[in-house]
């Protein structure tokens, strides 16, 4: 036999024993390793382990974001309420005083006496009977029986403000009749009196005169309102 033949047949015998083994492998089941793909699936999966739930640390942190979002709320209601507070002290007591109006007939009492002193002088007095203050706004204007004219105020008897009665005071005011040394003219016994509180305007007041009446001239005047008795018969 020669040498090349030998080293054939090591060849051969070297082929054979190889797919032997190779045989037996595969029916040992340890050829094909289908775990393999499954390793790869679970690495193909394996973002979806990244979506856990947050920690107990980021609850927290979530949960202390939204107390202080409420407490910033709850701190915004406050400034509101403050603010309404203010708006409710907006109301001043000056609000609530009252104000005075014109004295009116319908809120007063007037009344005209016939004096001594001075000579052919009535005093007027008119009394506050409402329940708040009220102004006697310039002069009266007064009418004696059926006169068509008022006669004119005394300017020096103007006061430096206008007399305000509160409720239960009184006004005063005089009327010169006639002159007291007789030089007056056009005469005559009036027994009826009508008084304008206000200047001629407002409604009248009709005061009761002695029952002989009073003598009325020409020079008939008048004293503007005063807060006195004694500061209106001085005209």
């Amino acid at each position: 036999m020669s040498a090349r033949t030998t080293r054939n047949r090591m060849l051969a015998a070297a082929a054979i024993t190889f797919a032997t083994l190779t045989l037996a492998a595969c029916n040992d089941g340890g050829g094909v390793r289908e775990e393999g793909a499954s390793k790869v699936t679970a690495s193909t999966e394996s973002p979806s382990t990244s979506a856990t739930p947050s920690s107990p640390s980021d609850k927290t942190n979530e949960g202390t974001s939204t107390g202080a979002g409420q407490a910033a709320n709850d701190t915004t209601g406050t400034t509101g309420s403050t603010g309404s507070t203010n708006s409710t002290g907006s109301t001043g007591s000056n609000d609530s005083a009252p104000t005075s109006t014109r004295c009116s007939s319908t809120t007063t009492r007037t009344t005209a006496t016939e004096v001594s002193r001075p000579l052919n002088h009535v005093l007027l007095t008119v009394t506050n009977t409402g329940a708040g203050n009220c102004n006697l706004i310039g002069y009266p204007a007064v009418r004696f029986g059926e006169a068509q004219s008022v006669p004119p105020a005394f300017e020096d008897s103007k006061p430096q403000a206008v007399v305000t009665l509160a409720p239960g005071e009184s006004g005063y005011a005089s009327v010169l009749l006639s002159a007291a040394d007789g030089s007056g003219s056009n005469g005559y016994t009036a027994k009826s009196l009508e008084v304008l509180l206000n200047n001629s305007t407002g409604d009248a007041a009709h005061p009761s005169l002695p029952a002989k009446g009073v003598y009325v001239d020409d020079s008939i005047s008048v004293s503007y309102w005063q807060s006195t008795m004694a500061d209106a018969l001085t005209w």
